[in-house]
């Protein structure tokens, strides 16, 4: 492809709206333009990159025997309303009416859909296992759009659907899709990890994601390789195991505090640190206001806290007047001791002696508090996320904490959509079996994105081999003044391209330094650069994008080296 006939525009300036370096660099490499918020138009040398990522999540699909369908985008409200998830989804669903006002929501995702294909086309036992997957445009209504393809409104994403007799049939697709996965991510190039996860709104029983690492990422990961362990923070267990109260030094005293409603400003007043303190956070319940009291240093896990029992989900802290009158005080001030409402310790807390929390009447609080003393020792519950250094639930181990960029998230959903729409097999005795499902989501365009953050320098993409949009990028100097280095650069251009690769001939009229810096900031892997003072020496400097200096090498060393 010549750089003249390939539309490509670069940006030298970094875009206003760019908050992460993936949106800005595939604004400022022309892989995308904006339409609108959460909306973007794949330009010619973007779409190459994505049509990558497919040809390798296709591959990788087939081999593992599932099998491609394409399912409509819109679907119509009667399936999600057989699933019980056309009021549960939420903001996210994008609804319509048709002319004859019949409701229909632009897909998120295909559970509903798929489940209507299998109760249709499968009878049998006999036709089972079977997978079905499908690559399409998604939408999502997001609240706030951002980063570019990494929390956009509309994307593309593959997803596929397993369909079992039983749940040892789901586990085995299961695991056949973690490896057909595992492989994928290998092949992109990419540093990944596999973590164990929530299921959200999608449900089921088991679930675990594939996270690119990546110091921007979204999502916290919880790791130790010792214990060969990893989950997604929002999952990472703790427990109460060697965990002991210490015996009381100091008396209880009730004190004044005014003015003071969080940890940092009651650590300043009296002088001590965050986990000698104990929040106590007021949240809604099933029948009324429930307490959840946790170590100052330590952050509430909302997905843990909102499977407690009686704990509304999803969890919603109770309003400043519910606190008043659930407590005797407003928010700041509430803490355990006398509470007349449920509470529910964290593990953590166990672990605490003379400390510090709200004396439930407003700008006091308790010193010196202990428990079996001034609070009965509590059963204690999972409640908060796990910090670096907290053991493993294996106990073989320690934690480490890394960022990542969910691209993949593989369910066990079970028979949680094929019992509510009723999709069933006969088994072998001639019954109506419900099937067991899985579900297999990667989401295509945030793999761009998510390549990007995980590779790239201050001058631009570094691309893993296997996504570059071309694989050699020729740069020849003032080839419009010179005969002899147009005809060189020409020759090596058929040369190359009838050895099979994708090349770039940057035969602009640019100087060499704007030639050199959009090679870079699109992130071509090999540079060729052909010039005079090459040709006179019978060579051609040859880099590649990750290395810091060029080389010049003969001819034929260039092209046996590539």
């Amino acid at each position: 492809m010549r750089f003249t006939e390939f539309g490509l525009s670069t940006l030298k300036e970094v875009p206003s709206d760019a908050e992460i370096i993936s949106h800005k660099l595939m604004l400022r490499a022309g892989l995308i333009r904006r339409l609108a918020s959460g909306l973007f138009t794949w330009m010619p040398i973007g779409l190459r990159v994505l049509r990558k990522v497919e040809a390798i999540v296709r591959e990788e699909m087939n081999r593992a025997g599932a099998l491609e369908l394409l399912m409509p985008a819109v679907q119509p409200a009667e399936l999600w309303k057989e699933s019980g998830r056309w009021d549960k989804y939420g903001p996210l669903l994008l609804r319509m009416n048709d002319r004859h006002d019949r409701d229909y929501c632009f897909g998120p995702t295909h559970e509903e859909v798929i489940t209507d294909v299998a109760r249709r086309e499968l009878r049998s036992y006999k036709q089972l296992p079977i997978n079905y997957y499908q690559i399409q445009t998604k939408f999502r209504d997001e609240i706030r759009p951002r980063f570019g393809v990494m929390r956009s409104r509309e994307f593309i994403m593959k997803d596929a659907y397993s369909f079992d007799a039983d749940q040892a049939g789901l586990e085995k697709s299961y695991t056949r899709m973690h490896t057909a996965y595992t492989a994928i991510f290998e092949r992109l190039g990419l540093k990944f990890r596999v973590v164990d996860a929530d299921s959200g709104e999608i449900g089921g029983n088991r679930s675990q994601e594939f996270h690119v690492l990546a110091d921007s990422g979204e999502d916290a990961i919880a790791y130790c390789d010792e214990d060969n362990y990893a989950s997604n923070i929002e999952t990472a267990a703790t427990t109460a195991d060697g965990i002991a109260s210490p015996a009381a030094t100091q008396e209880l005293e009730k004190i004044a505090t005014p003015g003071v409603k969080t940890i940092s400003a009651l650590c300043e007043s009296l002088g001590v640190s965050a986990d000698q303190t104990l929040k106590t956070l007021i949240v809604e319940g099933v029948e009324g206001p429930v307490a959840l009291a946790l170590r100052g240093d330590h952050e509430l896990n909302a997905v843990k806290a909102q499977k407690i029992p009686g704990v509304a989900s999803p969890l919603t802290m109770a309003s400043p007047e519910s606190i008043v009158k659930a407590t005797g005080c407003g928010p700041g001030s509430v803490g355990p001791i006398g509470l007349d409402i449920p509470v529910f310790f964290d593990h953590a807390t166990l672990g605490m002696g003379d400390f510090v929390c709200g004396g439930n009447e407003k700008g006091m609080h308790y010193t010196g508090v202990n428990f079996g003393r001034d609070i009965d020792t509590p059963k204690t519950v999972d409640v908060r996320n796990v910090v670096a250094g907290d053991p493993t639930p294996g106990g073989n181990g320690t934690l480490s904490i890394a960022r990542g960029i969910e691209v993949g998230h593989i369910f066990q959903l079970g028979t949680k959509y094929s019992e509510a729409m009723q999709a069933t097999v006969q088994d072998p005795d001639g019954k109506n079996q419900v099937m067991s499902m899985g579900c297999y989501g990667i989401g295509i365009t945030r793999i761009v994105g998510a390549a990007i953050e995980q590779n790239h320098d201050d001058a631009g993409i570094i691309w893993p081999a296997s996504l570059a949009p071309f694989g050699v990028v020729l740069v020849p100097i003032n080839m419009h003044r010179s005969d002899e280095v147009k005809e060189a650069a020409e020759g090596l251009y058929s040369e190359l391209r009838e050895k099979g690769f994708e090349v770039l001939l940057d035969d602009r009229k640019a100087r060499p330094g704007v030639q050199f810096a959009d090679a870079e900031l699109i992130g071509i892997p090999h540079r060729l650069v052909i010039s005079e003072r090459g040709l006179a020496a019978g060579e051609l400097e040859y880099r590649h994008r990750a290395d810091a200096e060029s080389q010049n090498l003969k001819r034929e060393e260039a092209l046996k080296l590539l």
